[in-house]
């Protein structure tokens, strides 16, 4: 078995590292007066061609076809929808004690956006899972998050601790489902343009994204959102964060082998029933919280290079047991930025879920 020089998952994502440096230049300097309207513009409008992109990179004809194992992908979804923010909801009792009131809906917030897709597949092939099915869950998770997130978080964040307010519906309606609608319209006459460019597009996913971040951080700069958060909150949340993910990664493989999944379908359910995606969320934040979506995404950002270290790990442990049971070596590992997501729609044509 090759064995690697340094393990994958002890550094920083790069992705992650970018983030972080446009958080940086955001405290440093923030867009403000009239810098800042035409920053918020130019990030609306990024936001918008984001989701357009995805909506023209999700094949809905495979989609369909994955229905056929809907008993896994409507566990994915509970998982996501259901259980995640149930245990977001009981976090409210460590309220004041470990987490602020902002801190909380920032969890709480986390705990409502869709699973990833491309670190889902990336951690079930490793670990020698159902790939097809991780998929399909990933793309049903993205494309039922674009409505439920919003919904969820108006029903359960409401108005206070810098929550959205349920007019903020139909400004997601506008900024982001009717454009991902118009690109699964178009999807026909874009598809091989998509193909040819991928690689372009990507830069394209993540530079928005970075632009979001930024805006939003630069808006919590200037309404002095950071002094309420000490290294010790700081630290209180990480330890939260923590225990949701273990809780999560139990609850998705002990349940469902008790639901009577085999093995490999048992891979894809802990995969993409655990882990939540920060391609999706940051845009959905930017457009909930308005000026509060700095410090509403910071438990997202934390969560999300979490989970990747914590699913590298685990990643390799089930495909060393498969091994093991086979008598055959474990895959060879993916680099570390093959694991983090560029968006929540796929970016190849998917095969069929079992």
């Amino acid at each position: 078995m090759r064995r690697p020089s340094r393990p994958s998952w002890l550094p920083l994502d790069p992705y992650v590292l970018a983030l972080l440096g446009t958080v940086g230049l955001a405290a440093l300097f923030p867009a403000r007066g009239a810098g800042a309207a035409v920053a918020q513009g130019v990030a609306t409008a990024a936001v918008a061609l984001l989701f357009f992109l995805y909506g023209a990179r999700l094949s809905t004809r495979e989609a369909l076809d994955g229905l056929r194992h809907w008993r896994l992908h409507l566990t994915v979804l509970t998982c996501t929808f259901v259980v995640f923010p149930v245990l977001g909801l009981a976090a409210r009792a460590l309220v004041p004690g470990v987490l602020t009131p902002p801190l909380h809906s920032g969890l709480l917030f986390l705990c409502l956006v869709p699973s990833t897709i491309q670190s889902s597949i990336a951690f079930t092939s490793i670990a020698r899972g159902n790939v097809p099915a991780a998929i399909c869950a990933g793309s049903f998770s993205s494309l039922a998050g674009i409505v439920l997130t919003p919904l969820l978080a108006a029903g359960l964040l409401g108005g206070g601790a810098g929550g959205p307010s349920s007019g903020s519906v139909p400004k997601i309606a506008l900024q982001l489902l009717l454009p991902f609608l118009l690109g699964q319209l178009l999807r026909p006459r874009l598809g091989g343009f998509l193909v040819r460019h991928k690689a372009v597009l990507g830069y394209v996913d993540r530079g928005s994204i970075l632009l979001v971040v930024y805006t939003a951080f630069s808006a919590g700069m200037a309404a002095g959102i950071w002094h309420r958060v000490s290294a010790g909150r700081l630290g209180g949340l990480l330890a939260v964060e923590a225990v949701l993910l273990a809780v999560m990664l139990l609850v998705t493989w002990y349940g469902a082998k008790r639901l009577g999944f085999g093995r490999a379908d048992r891979i894809a359910i802990q995969f993409a029933g655990s882990k939540k995606s920060l391609a999706a969320g940051l845009p959905m934040a930017s457009v909930l919280f308005g000026a509060q979506a700095g410090l509403a995404v910071l438990p997202l950002m934390l969560f999300h290079q979490m989970q990747l270290m914590v699913c590298a790990v685990l990643a390799r442990r089930r495909a060393g047991d498969a091994g093991a049971a086979l008598g055959v070596p474990a895959e060879a590992e993916l680099p570390a930025g093959r694991v983090a997501e560029v968006s929540p729609g796929p970016q190849h044509p998917e095969p069929r879920a079992r």
